[in-house]
């Protein structure tokens, strides 16, 4: 995992470190307060940074490789991408801009969160893919309802604060991504975006009971090791489309849906062989890529209709 941390009082230094991080860009106005405080955790499809500006900035940047979503705590953030005006204030989560497209506008004293991952995480996790134009894309800033702005924003500061942030526990390569996988869905679920809701012709003829077969076989083969959508196609021979509308028409679920399964049953089996006095909940559910506790713990009472803990102690 990659973490670094820039304090800075000079408008050039901060500028330099903007660019390099981010995308090159310009940023300007008046300035009487520079005060800046970025600090990072990035694994390799995520990154998340806490932001600081004690001052105002307007900025001109080129576009950025990832997915941007940013949850404001304090300030305005001003988007002006396109001649138009958007303000953004404290409790906001958004999209700032898509990947690879400039923006501008203006930072107002505002301490923030920026989360990006890989624009590529979508397009497995789409309920049947995306439309006839290419890649599955966001579409629109502002979350869809209040509720879920509040859901993606939880998401991004559980992720931020638990899984990248904990030093003394850096993620596993296979809970980093889950991780990113996690927030790519929050994405997906909070915001507008152009994923078809039903496959093609070609995708639906692909979907047999020989393709649920092999990635049956495949994702027990490989449930500990870090699995997208699209590896699962790629081994079963199919698109990610056919993949997903197999698993719906002969199953009742979906390929990632199905993955967390078998990773629970691998976090129960671990949980019964283990000896309470040397291991916790909380590492063997990290072991099989669950980063939020709660999620693995109501996932686990719901299949196995009781809590992880208690399965744990029964050796006690």
């Amino acid at each position: 995992m990659q973490t670094l941390r820039f304090d800075s009082t000079s408008v050039d230094a901060t500028e330099e470190f903007l660019s390099t991080a981010y995308t090159p860009m310009r940023i300007g106005g008046p300035v009487e307060d520079a005060r800046v405080r970025i600090d990072r955790h990035a694994v390799r499809q995520l990154s998340i940074d806490r932001l600081s500006f004690g001052y105002d900035m307007a900025f001109d940047a080129h576009g950025l490789p990832g997915v941007c979503l940013i949850s404001m705590h304090s300030g305005t953030l001003i988007d002006r991408t396109g001649g138009k005006e958007h303000v953004y204030g404290p409790g906001d989560t958004f999209l700032l801009t898509p990947p690879e497209t400039p923006y501008q506008g203006e930072v107002r004293s505002a301490r923030y969160t920026i989360a990006m991952f890989d624009p590529s995480l979508l397009d497995g996790l789409a309920p049947a893919g995306s439309d006839s134009t290419g890649p599955v894309r966001l579409t629109g800033a502002r979350p869809l309802t209040p509720a879920s702005g509040h859901a993606l924003g939880s998401t991004i500061a559980y992720l931020r604060d638990h899984v990248l942030g904990d030093a003394a526990a850096p993620p596993t390569e296979l809970l980093a991504a889950t991780a990113a996988q996690h927030l790519a869905a929050a994405a997906l679920a909070a915001l507008p975006h152009s994923a078809r809701t039903e496959p093609t012709r070609t995708d639906s003829r692909d979907a047999t009971p020989g393709t649920l077969r092999r990635a049956l076989s495949w994702i027990d083969a490989h449930a500990q090791q870090d699995v997208t959508v699209a590896d699962i196609a790629r081994a079963s021979y199919v698109t990610p489309r056919a993949l997903q509308y197999a698993f719906r028409r002969h199953l009742g679920t979906t390929p990632l849906a199905h993955l967390r399964q078998v990773r629970l049953h691998a976090a129960h089996r671990d949980l019964l062989a283990a000896d309470p006095a040397t291991t916790t909940v909380t590492a063997i559910a990290m072991r099989w890529g669950f980063a939020h506790p709660g999620h693995f713990a109501a996932h686990y009472r719901n299949t196995f209709r009781t809590t992880p803990t208690t399965t744990l102690r029964r050796r006690t």
